[in-house]
C-alpha cells in the first residue's frame, strides 16, 4: 500500500448541541452551546492524540456550520472536502435535565450532512487515508446517506485503504431489523470493528463477548473490538482474543467516550502500537473523557494520556 498522507478520514454528520444549564422549572431556560456528533467526536479525538485526520461531510451555510469549521481548524481536523449545503441545514441537538436524568432532542430531519454526496474531493481525500471511518450513526440518518458511506467503503478499498467501523445503533433512527441488515453489510466491508455490547444484543441478539467477537469475525474484519464499558474491551482477532481491562476513573459524564475511544484506539494503531496497547490506551483516554461535561471539551490530548498511563496525577487542560 503507497503511504498515506492521513492517518484518518471520518464521515458522519456534525450536530450543533445545546445543552441546559438550568435545573428548576422556574428559571428561564439557559442552554450552553457545544458541539457534538459520533463521527466528528472521532475525528477530534485521533487529532488530539496527534493523528493526521479529516472530515467528510456537509454543513449548512448558517451559524451552526460555521461553527464546525471554525472547530475543525482549531483541533487540526481537515476540513477542505466539507461541503456548505446552502439549502439544508445543520443538524442540531437539545440536551435537557430533570430528576429522571437527560432527555435528547433532535432536529436533524433534513440535515446538511443526510444530503451529503461524495464529489471528486472527498475522493481524493479517501485515497490519502488510511483509515476510513463511520458509523451506524452514519448510515442511519438517510438513505442518501448510507448509499454514500458504501460508497466511500468501496472508495478506500478500491485505494488499497482500510476501513474502520462502529456500530453505534440509535433506535429512535430506524427500526432494529432494517438496523441490523445494513449494519451487518457495513460489518461486512471493514477491517477494524467496533461493536458495542449492547448494540450486538438489540441488533445480533446476543450478549455473549466471545459469541459477538466470533460472529463479527466471521463477517470479514481482522480485528474486532468490543466496546463494553465500565468491563472495559475485548480485543480479538482470527488468531486470539484479550479482555483488556478498563481504566480506573471518577465519571462524571460518558457522554462521547466511545468515540474518544476509537478514535484514540485509530491514532494509536496508526502509530503503529499493537491492538492490546492501542486498546489500552484507548481505553484510558476514554476514561479521561468521561472526567468533565460534553463530548469534546473533556476528550484529553496524547500527553495526559501518556501521564496518566505512566501514574502521574491526571488533569483535564486541554
Amino acid at each position: 500500500m503507497v503511504g498515506a498522507e492521513l492517518d484518518l478520514v471520518c464521515l458522519g454528520e456534525p450536530m450543533l448541541e445545546f445543552n441546559q444549564q438550568t435545573r428548576s422549572a422556574a428559571e428561564p431556560q439557559m442552554f450552553i452551546q457545544a458541539h457534538g456528533g459520533d463521527a466528528s467526536n472521532v475525528a477530534i479525538a485521533a487529532a488530539r492524540q496527534d493523528a493526521r485526520v479529516a472530515f467528510l461531510s456537509a454543513v449548512g451555510d448558517d451559524i451552526a456550520g460555521t461553527s464546525f469549521l471554525d472547530l475543525w481548524h482549531r483541533e487540526g481536523v481537515e476540513a477542505a472536502a466539507v461541503q456548505t449545503d446552502p439549502d439544508n441545514p445543520t443538524g442540531v441537538y437539545f440536551v435537557q435535565h430533570d430528576e429522571s436524568g437527560h432527555r435528547f432532542s433532535y432536529l436533524r430531519r433534513g440535515s446538511a450532512a443526510s444530503h451529503y454526496r461524495l464529489d471528486r474531493q472527498g475522493h481524493a481525500t479517501i485515497e490519502r487515508a488510511r483509515f476510513t471511518f463511520a458509523s451506524g450513526i452514519s448510515l442511519g440518518i438517510s438513505d442518501r446517506a448510507a448509499d454514500t458511506v458504501f460508497e466511500a467503503f468501496a472508495s478506500a478499498r478500491r485505494h488499497g485503504r482500510q476501513i474502520a467501523f462502529d456500530t453505534n445503533y440509535r433506535p429512535k433512527l430506524w427500526p432494529a431489523a432494517r438496523a441490523s441488515a445494513v449494519i451487518q453489510q457495513a460489518l461486512r466491508h471493514a477491517d477494524i470493528a467496533f461493536p458495542g455490547i449492547e448494540d450486538a444484543h438489540l441488533l445480533l441478539g446476543l450478549s455473549d463477548p466471545d459469541a459477538i467477537v466470533d460472529l463479527c469475525l466471521d463477517m470479514g474484519p481482522r480485528i474486532v473490538v468490543l466496546k463494553m464499558g465500565s468491563a472495559g474491551c475485548l480485543v480479538a482477532t482470527p488468531e486470539g482474543r484479550k479482555l483488556v481491562a478498563p481504566f480506573p476513573c471518577r465519571p462524571v459524564d460518558a457522554t462521547g467516550a466511545g468515540d474518544t475511544f476509537c478514535g484514540s484506539f485509530l491514532a494509536e494503531t496508526a502509530r503503529g502500537a499493537s491492538i492490546e496497547d492501542a486498546a489500552t490506551y484507548a481505553n484510558c483516554a476514554a476514561a479521561l473523557a468521561t472526567m468533565g461535561y460534553g463530548a469534546v471539551p473533556p476528550i484529553p490530548r496524547r500527553r495526559l494520556v501518556l501521564d496518566t498511563l505512566a501514574g502521574k496525577p491526571a488533569s483535564l487542560s486541554v
